[in-house]
């Protein structure tokens, strides 16, 4: 969203922002791919702050801490998480594997779907991504995938026990902000709207259990589609507001390797 963009294209003078003429998968394609450059690496020390890393989300656990501090049944909860590059539900999964009381798992994807649609069928689909309300999802090609399968050793029975995937349209997801706020008075993200619906469902077909869901993001960096959903604008916060007057810099390439490349060789 323009929220989102003026955040990464307004940062101090030490930061540059590429802007990439293609999708998160060609971005992430191009970083993985530039991790591997020994003439890149020969200049520059790398590293990842999305969950390419699992230094991004080994603390993610903390949040599955600070929740089961406020769980008060006496039984474990279902989690729902909004899931694109799948980094934040492989820290629930280890944090329940290294003793938090957690129970099964959900997967909320929007219709770029590779995790639901591989929990379902046991096959990842070979798709690109395309565009959503909830964008931080669109991630046809998730990293953390992999790591999800080796926390339990490859074993796709044993995972399929512990976790479900969920498959969430723009039409749900827009109905659930606007269900969810005429009912709470709370103003969900897109992200989160995804996987309240796919909590709500799966609790339809277990309704003696209960779930908490997790919420990514202020929904102000989502104005149109929260905007559409409730019927009325979600007010700047004061320190976005000095952003968004603030001009855009960035530097465009193509969704090409090597010309990410040739501008790192000569920067």
């Amino acid at each position: 969203s323009a929220v989102q963009e003026k955040q990464l294209t307004t940062c101090a003078d030490n930061i540059t922002a590429l802007e990439i003429e293609g999708s998160f998968d060609d971005c992430q394609a191009i970083v993985k791919t530039a991790f591997l450059d020994s003439d890149l690496t020969a200049r520059y020390n790398f590293t990842s702050a999305n969950s390419i890393n699992v230094a991004r989300w080994l603390p993610q656990q903390l949040y599955y801490f600070f929740a089961m501090q406020q769980w008060t049944e006496k039984f474990p909860p279902v989690v729902s998480v909004p899931s694109g590059n799948v980094g934040n539900i492989c820290a629930g999964l280890l944090a329940r594997q290294t003793g938090l009381g957690l129970g099964h798992f959900i997967a909320a994807c929007n219709a770029n779907d590779t995790v639901s649609k591989y929990l379902q069928t046991g096959e990842e689909p070979d798709k690109k991504s395309v565009p959503t309300l909830s964008n931080a999802m669109d991630v046809a090609k998730p990293s953390n995938l992999v790591r999800m399968k080796l926390l339990f050793k490859n074993d796709f029975n044993a995972l399929t026990e512990n976790l479900s995937g969920e498959t969430v349209t723009d039409e749900s997801t827009q109905e659930t902000m606007k269900a969810v706020y005429e009912k709470y008075n709370y103003v969900l993200d897109p992200h989160a709207a995804v996987a309240y619906f796919a909590l709500d469902k799966y609790l339809q077909d277990h309704p003696t259990e209960k779930g908490i869901i997790l919420e990514t993001a202020h929904p102000v960096k989502f104005p149109d589609s929260v905007a559409e959903a409730i019927g009325k604008a979600v007010p700047l916060p004061e320190r976005m507001q000095a952003i968004m007057l603030k001009e855009k810099r960035s530097v465009v390439l193509a969704a090409d390797y090597e010309a990410f490349k040739g501008f790192m060789m000569v920067k």
